[in-house]
This record gives C-alpha cells, structure tokens and sequence, in this order.
C-alpha cells in the first residue's frame, strides 16, 4: 500500500459519505495540483454514488480548463452550500479556499493536502508532507482501495504531480511518483497531451511579460537570492493575465549560486510573494510565515496589504536573516 497508515480513516471517510452531498474546494487561483485533485476527487466520489461538486472561488487557469472535461465544476458566486459537506484539498489551512467559500462553511469535514504548514484542521485529516502532490496523495489512496481510474481522473492526478514536481525536477520527485504516474498513464494519462496543453500554447502577452519580469532580477547577498518583480502596469501593457505569471518565480531561483529564488507582483489590489528554493533544507514555509503565509519547505508564499516596494525591503532583510539561521544549523 502507499499510504497504509491512512487506509481505515479514508474508509471510514467514505463511509461517512455515503448519502451525503459534497462539496470538493480547491485555494483560490487554482493551479495544476489543485485542480487535478479537486476533478480526480469529485470524478472518484461520483463514481461510488456519492453526489459531489468541484467548487473553486476563481476560473479555472486557460491552460488548465480541458482538463475539467465533463466534471461537475462551479464558481463559489454560483454556488448554494445548502446541505453539502466539504473536503478540501491541497489547502494548507481553512484561509485558502477564499473568504467566500469559508463563511459558506466554517467547518471542514475531511482535509487532503502535502504542505508541511497544514495545521490538521479538519474532522478528517491526509496530510503527507514528504509527498510531491496531493495529487500524489489521491492517486495511492485511490489505488490502495481499488477505486476506480477512468481516463480524464487519471489525466487529472498526473497534471496534478507534474505540475507540483516541475515536470519531475524537484527533490520531491521519487521512486513512489514515478511508479503512480506508470499507473496513471495504464489508466489513460498521456504526458504528451499534458505537455501540449500546458507548454505549447503560449500567448505572445505572456512572453512579453517573460521579458519584463526577467529584466527586473536582481541578485542580492552574495548572490544567494536572486527577486524579480511585476507591477500591474506590466500585465496591463502586455495584455497578460496574472495567470501567465505562473512559473516566472522558478527562473529566479534557476539561477547558478542561487538559494532562494523570489517573485513578487502586484495582485487583487494586494501584493502576492512566491518563494523558492532548490533543497527541502532552506525550510521557506518558515520564511513565508513571517509575512503571513506558509506552503512548502522548498515553495511558499504569501500575500501582504503594503505596497510592494515595501514588501521587498522587508521581505529581503527577512530572507538574508532566513539564509544565516539556515547556515547555522546543525547539519547545514
């Protein structure tokens, strides 16, 4: 089994479900690993009669919206919780699935997630954070019980662990992924569909705001922290969407030398931080906390109500004082 210390509470989950209405939530700006999960999730409930609904405050990502295919996928404007109980997935803690959707439910029945900041907030709780993905988590549980896999599920979890292990060049990539995604594709994943989808589509907007944010890096402390930025202008004079930035983070930590690697953007009227490191050892959850936020031990982020100027001096003093603390543990 992959997750054997988990198997009687997801039956025991099931169980509970059964009868009941489900509402599957999803943080807000959905990205890959939390869109497969909330699409594999709500395909596999529906497949043991279990009435249920993927519910997201924003828009699926353009890239990603093929992938919903036929599942039942609503916006949380649109949506009325009367008599639903929710499982959320791939949120670190309650907070992420939007003000909405929190007040439609301030309890949370079941919780699967891989971030390391995850409090165990739920009745439920599946949090594995050594995984990948909760993708990852999904597709053991699913194959540990015998759940059906049918092909737009199985595509699903595999967008769901790509995305999340940087198609499979992050620490997080193991033996244990490769092994469910040779699963997954005998059940009708296709990582050339994947890769289509999600690399060969590109908006000219998009490599236009490429340019901008590329030019903005900066290295910083002995050129161990490399940050760029994007202000709102940027996306309004390029024509793209805040969505095409996804990724951008990942050029400043790709950087030779570099440790940490930052993008920081203005965003919904607030600033939005993202953080990355190339070891789990950088513990960038710990760093994101100061600033509100949390995630990952090698990806964090946070979103701050100063401006972002602001943002980047203090979030760079923190980060220099991170690296030294870092450096000074045993181990190190």
């Amino acid at each position: 089994m992959y997750f054997p210390g988990q198997s009687e509470s997801f039956k025991q989950l099931l169980a509970e479900l059964r009868g009941q209405r489900v509402a599957v939530l999803g943080h807000l700006r959905p990205d890959g690993d939390c869109i497969g999960s909330q699409v594999a999730l709500t395909r596999v409930l529906l497949s043991q009669g279990i009435e249920a609904v993927a519910v997201n405050r924003d828009e699926a990502p353009r890239v990603m919206q093929s992938f919903i295919a036929d599942t039942p996928w609503m916006r949380a404007k649109d949506f009325s919780p009367q008599g639903h109980v929710t499982i959320n997935v791939d949120c670190a803690d309650p907070i992420r699935v939007g003000m909405l959707l929190e007040e439609m439910f301030p309890q949370t029945l079941a919780n699967i997630d891989h971030h390391v900041s995850n409090p165990n907030y739920a009745q439920y709780n599946f949090v594995e954070p050594q995984t990948a993905a909760t993708a990852e988590v999904l597709a053991g549980l699913f194959f540990d019980h015998g759940l059906p896999v049918d092909p737009v599920t199985a595509q699903a979890l595999y967008v769901g662990i790509s995305t999340d292990t940087g198609q499979f060049r992050f620490p997080t990539t193991t033996g244990q992924v490769f092994e469910l995604c040779s699963r997954l594709c005998a059940c009708g994943a296709s990582p050339g569909g994947v890769a289509r989808e999600l690399f060969e589509r590109e908006p000219l907007a998009k490599l236009k705001l490429l340019r901008r944010f590329l030019g903005s890096l900066r290295l910083v402390y002995g050129e161990r922290i490399c940050i760029g930025t994007l202000r709102e202008k940027d996306f309004e004079e390029t024509g793209a969407a805040h969505e095409d930035a996804e990724g951008f983070v990942d050029y400043a930590r790709d950087l030779e030398g570099v440790d940490i690697g930052i993008f920081v953007q203005e965003f919904e009227n607030q600033v939005k931080g993202s953080l990355r490191a190339k070891t789990r050892a950088y513990r960038l959850d710990r760093l994101a906390r100061q600033f509100g936020g949390g995630g990952h031990a090698p990806a964090a982020g946070f979103n701050q109500h100063r401006p972002l100027h602001e943002v980047c001096a203090l979030l760079l003093k923190a980060a220099e004082e991170h690296l030294k603390k870092m450096d000074a543990e045993p181990g190190a």
